[in-house]
């Protein structure tokens, strides 16, 4: 088979060195390291080309859950879920365990979703197919109703963070209709927000100021147990194989819906997680079941993605976007009569994936260990201004604009003050990356509603579908699960305490 070969593999290895520092740097997202390195790929046959992507793809994906374990800061949207049980962890001096944790889960994830993929591209094609505009507004509702899972206290509090986020998702020029909104006299703002500036703002720019005005690193590792096994690492992984197998098939169906994408796909996940538990309490406290879904979600979303790019030619997500070009520059159109005219090219893509995931088993644990007691030892008169620099370097190279650096450091502070007053910067994260998809599905729904049963019963279009009706259940489901588990709750201790 071509891709186990020499050649192959080194590109597999280059591609997950090179997506792991992408990954790793809040502001350089996979999207741009993927454009820049197309026109290295014109001289490569095109299998060639497609491996040396599809590593660097995998490789960032599971690279921003560096930063999102060890300074509280997603590298990529898809590691916010990461972040919430990650950095709890390294704050009790188990960082070097969140971080191996990452890297297992992430290779689980990749190997299981490209095993799905390889057995069921097909059946998995119609699942993509049937989405519509009313589909996507629900699958936004249903991540808005994660909002009481990510809200950590008062449930009222998370709700203004994600209406905060959702306010801040409104700037710009609307999609529909072409209005103007909230660009306060700023041509530059027409754009809207950009993701990426905001979330490097509301969540690396509190950290900075923290560590600026406290002097004390929170984040450490615990060198009395002498560095954490792999072994154990694979218990904590693979000791509760319903997590990691749920998380998994979560993030490949959601990695399949164009434009779900892998921050709703981990976040999904965690939810999951988080009710399925025995303890759900301990969750966002450190609790490494959360780590396990939210990375092996996000890492087999990478192959959900990539369905629809090669079965349809619809790119799953922004990354797969610019290899659907590289491959239109190499001569070859994805569709269904791919997989029968040139199956080497598709198959062998589709295992070379979880080719870069094994290969993060090997990457991940070496880069991991020196990047975690770097950042654990390295002096904060260093490490502030390098996180400072790589946060303006970031937002900055997202569209070449001092207003982005500006409007980080703005919604920075923002966060850094609404944050005493109990509003996390996770719910403000899901506001912002699910109301645009709610924005566009129900403004596109409500316009196929009037032109099929006119403009008093347009609503109607949000109904038609049974698949809407399966995510008004789950959505359903997770408003109610909570105050079902606490009135299990109740009469446990009530039982206990007639006992």
């Amino acid at each position: 088979m071509a891709v186990l070969g020499w050649e192959a593999l080194l590109l597999v290895l280059i591609g997950t060195v090179v997506g792991l520092f992408v990954g790793s740097v809040p502001g350089l997202t996979a999207t741009m390291a993927l454009a820049l390195l197309v026109p290295f790929t014109f001289t490569m046959d095109p299998l060639s080309a497609m491996v040396l992507l599809g590593a660097v793809y995998v490789a960032s994906m599971y690279g921003g859950a560096f930063t999102a374990i060890l300074i509280n800061t997603p590298g990529t949207p898809g590691a916010i879920a990461t972040s919430l049980d990650g950095y709890p962890m390294a704050q009790q001096g188990k960082a070097e365990l969140a971080i191996l944790t990452a890297t297992v889960a992430s290779v689980v994830g990749g190997v299981i979703s490209v095993i799905f993929v390889l057995l069921l591209a097909a059946p998995l094609t119609e699942i993509a197919i049937r989405f519509g505009p009313a589909e996507y507004f629900w699958v936004a509702v249903l991540g808005l109703s994660l909002i009481g899972a990510l809200s950590t206290g008062s449930l009222v509090k998370g709700l203004m963070g994600g209406a905060i986020g959702m306010l801040i998702g409104t700037v710009g020029v609307s999609p529909l209709g072409g209005e103007s909104r909230f660009l306060f006299g700023t041509s530059e703002l027409q754009g809207g927000v950009n993701l990426i500036v905001a979330l490097i703002g509301i969540f690396a720019v509190p950290e900075l100021i923290r560590l600026s005005a406290t002097a004390m690193r929170t984040v450490s590792i615990d060198y009395s147990k002498g560095g954490e096994k792999l072994s154990h690492v694979f218990w904590i992984t693979c000791g509760r194989p319903f997590n990691v197998i749920r998380s998994s098939v979560i993030g490949l169906i959601v990695g399949i819906i164009p434009g779900a994408g892998n921050n709703v796909a981990g976040l999904v996940a965690y939810n999951e997680a988080k009710r399925a538990d025995r303890d759900p309490a301990s969750f966002g406290k450190g609790n490494a079941q959360g780590v396990v879904a939210s990375e092996s979600s996000n890492n087999a979303a990478v192959a959900g993605s990539v369905v629809p790019l090669l079965t349809l030619g619809v790119p799953g997500s922004p990354p797969a976007a610019v290899m659907l070009g590289a491959l239109m520059l190499h001569g070859i159109r994805p569709g269904t009569a791919l997989f029968v005219e040139t199956g080497t090219l598709a198959y062998g893509f589709i295992f070379s994936l979880g080719l870069a995931a094994l290969a993060l088993l090997i990457v991940g644990v070496i880069g991991g260990r020196i990047i975690c007691r770097a950042v654990c030892t390295v002096p904060l008169g260093f490490l502030v201004p390098t996180i400072a620099f790589m946060t303006i370097l970031g937002a900055y190279s997202m569209r070449n604009s001092l207003v982005d650096v500006f409007i980080m450091v703005g919604l920075g502070i923002f966060a850094y003050v609404v944050r005493y007053f109990g509003i996390h910067a996770a719910p403000i994260a899901l506001g912002l990356i699910l109301g645009p998809i709610a924005e566009d599905g129900f403004g596109m729904a409500m316009l196929q509603g009037t032109a099929r049963f006119g403009p008093d019963q347009a609503a109607l279009a949000l109904f038609v579908n049974p698949l809407s009706w399966m995510l008004i259940a789950l959505t359903v489901l997770t408003l109610v699960w909570p105050a079902i588990q606490n009135r299990r709750g109740r009469k446990r201790m009530t039982s206990g305490s007639v006992e």
